[in-house]
C-alpha cells in the first residue's frame, strides 16, 4: 500500500508540472543566512511550506531531511518555510528537536508572495537548476517522488 501511495504522490507531482519563469526570491533563515534563488543556479531547489502544528507536515520532515542530506552537496537543496504564528525561537527549537537539517525560514505574507500560492499545508514548489519554477504540490511529497521527478526531467 505504501508503494502505491508513493507512486500516486509521484504522479501527482508530475501532473502538476508547469514551466514558468521564476520570480527571484530572497529569504532569511532562522540563523540569519540569506537564501537567494540565484545562489542555487545549477541545483534543484525545493521550497516547502509547513507548520509545527500540521500532522502531514510532521510526517514529511524526515523525507525532506533525507532528501536534503543526500543531495545538498551536489544537485538539490530544500528550504523550509514555517507558517507559524509563534516565535522564531519556538520554531528553531522545534526544528532542532525534529532533526530538520535544511534551512528554515519564518513565513509571512512577504515570503509567501515571493514563492507562490498557499492553499494548504504542506505545499512545495520545485525550481529547476536554471531557476525556473517547474512544479508544485499541495500536500505531502516524498524523497522518492522528488528524485523520480528530477530523474525524469534529466532525460526529457
Amino acid at each position: 500500500m505504501e508503494i502505491f501511495k508513493n507512486l500516486v504522490r509521484g504522479l501527482l507531482l508530475l501532473a502538476l508540472s508547469f514551466p514558468v519563469h521564476a520570480t527571484e526570491f530572497s529569504l532569511e533563515d532562522l540563523q540569519g543566512k540569506m537564501h537567494r534563488l540565484e545562489d542555487y543556479r545549477g541545483k534543484w531547489v525545493l521550497v516547502n511550506f509547513w507548520a509545527t502544528w500540521c500532522p502531514p507536515c510532521l510526517s514529511e520532515i524526515p523525507e525532506l531531511s533525507s532528501l536534503h542530506d543526500a543531495h545538498k552537496d551536489s544537485d538539490l537543496v530544500v528550504i523550509g518555510i514555517a507558517i507559524d504564528s509563534g516565535s522564531s525561537s519556538k520554531v528553531t527549537d522545534f526544528a532542532q528537536a525534529h532533526g530538520i537539517s535544511y534551512p528554515v525560514v519564518m513565513g509571512n505574507r512577504k515570503v509567501t508572495k515571493q514563492i507562490g500560492e498557499l492553499n494548504v499545508l504542506p505545499t512545495s514548489y520545485l525550481y529547476a537548476p536554471n531557476g525556473k519554477k517547474v512544479s508544485y504540490q499541495d500536500g505531502e511529497v516524498t524523497r522518492e517522488s522528488i528524485e523520480t521527478y528530477i530523474k525524469k526531467k534529466k532525460y526529457d
